[in-house]
């Protein structure tokens, strides 16, 4: 049971936000899978309809929010390494017991449903960073003094990495930077990194980690022409389906690239792009807004965070949901290229939603106890 007096500092607005957002996107997430339904092939699928079961995730998820508010984040980060060294077992086994889908091996299959170990390394990394770094201020302003905290990314980045999960590997870097310039990493000395890592690694990495598609990902990006009905038909229908809805858009279950089935991964990747064809510019503009009221709330956790080691918590969380809303709709209108990144609580996924479900519940769980230090 979770002690009446830390129920007073529960901080209602997120949960409300979280909620509404979640329920938007089952909205969003039946209107995209209206097309599929009707020509479903698998009597398994047919059972179970997508918007039932992101319902049923978003039940699982409102769960595992009040169940994680219950145990105080002390505990959680003082046992970060155990769920760390627990995780890397899982990010082994799924590249030997994982489903295959897409040519990528991410997922552990559960009845009807999917788990991605990857989505949980996110907040399991985020942990075991707050942990390092809590009370190593000092170390982190010597350059030496980051190769643990880097090493503590790169095991499973590489594990994610071999999935291939590209866009989950390499939104933990730029998490990883902000939380150690907040716990007293030297400019300079992350600045030189990330030179390092754009001038050097980066090209060594396009040449011998990226697999062709992925290339062709990014190629797409820097000349949106090239292919146009092949590599680059996906990201040239939703940038249509975005701009056809105008202001006001087109009305729930109304759009046309969407109920034509001419927008790919509707449900999934470009949902967003579902939400600017049907509620236009406005519905677009009020979504957008709940997120960025709840990443303001999520900051001000933060900073009032009265234990150093919540604080890096909240940093880490909330630098996590803003960059993976970044890249999701960045993706969608062109100006970011194409990774497979979730938008959070809107795209259709289990995994994804628990993992911000849990997320926000680590940020109510933090501002609950800021008086207990």
């Amino acid at each position: 049971m979770i002690d009446r007096r830390l129920l007073k500092n529960f901080d209602w607005p997120i949960f409300l936000i979280t909620l509404i957002i979640a329920l938007i996107g089952v909205a969003m997430i039946y209107s995209a899978s209206q097309y599929k339904s009707q020509f479903l092939s698998s009597q398994r699928e047919s059972k179970l309809s997508y918007p039932i079961k992101q319902l049923i995730w978003v039940g699982a998820g409102l769960v595992a929010l009040l169940t994680i508010i219950g145990v105080n984040h002390q505990t959680l980060i003082k046992y970060a390494y155990s769920l760390y060294f627990f995780n890397l077992i899982l990010l082994i086994l799924v590249l030997i017991f994982g489903r295959v889908a897409g040519g990528a091996q991410r997922w552990f299959r559960l009845g009807l449903f999917s788990f991605q170990p990857s989505e949980l390394a996110k907040i399991i990394i985020i942990l075991s960073l707050a942990r390092y770094l809590k009370d190593r201020e000092a170390q982190v302003k010597r350059a030496k003094g980051l190769i643990a905290p880097f090493c503590l990314v790169l095991f499973p980045l590489i594990l994610i990495l071999r999935q291939p999960h590209l866009g989950t590997a390499f939104l933990l870097l730029p998490i990883l930077f902000l939380m150690l310039y907040v716990a007293g990493a030297k400019g300079r000395h992350l600045t030189a990194i990330i030179l390092i890592g754009l001038l050097v690694i980066a090209p060594l990495g396009y040449h011998f980690l990226l697999k062709d598609y992925q290339k062709e990902r990014l190629s797409v990006f820097l000349n949106p022409g090239l292919d146009p009905l092949g590599k680059g038909y996906s990201l040239n229908q939703s940038k249509i389906a975005i701009g056809s809805g105008r202001f006001w858009g087109k009305g729930w279950l109304k759009g046309t690239q969407t109920q034509l089935h001419f927008l790919t991964a509707q449900y999934t990747d470009f949902i967003f792009s579902v939400l600017g064809e049907e509620w236009g510019f406005l519905g677009a503009f009020v979504v957008l807004s709940l997120y960025a009221t709840l990443l303001w709330r999520g900051m001000r956790v933060a900073v009032q965070a009265k234990d150093r080691a919540g604080a890096l918590l909240a940093v880490g969380l909330c630098a996590m949901i803003a960059l993976e809303i970044l890249i999701n709709v960045g993706m969608t209108i062109g100006i970011m290229p194409v990774s497979g990144l979730p938008l959070p609580l809107l795209t259709y996924g289990g995994s994804s939603l628990l993992t911000t479900m849990l997320s926000i519940g680590l940020l109510l769980n933090i501002q609950m106890r800021r008086f207990m230090f």
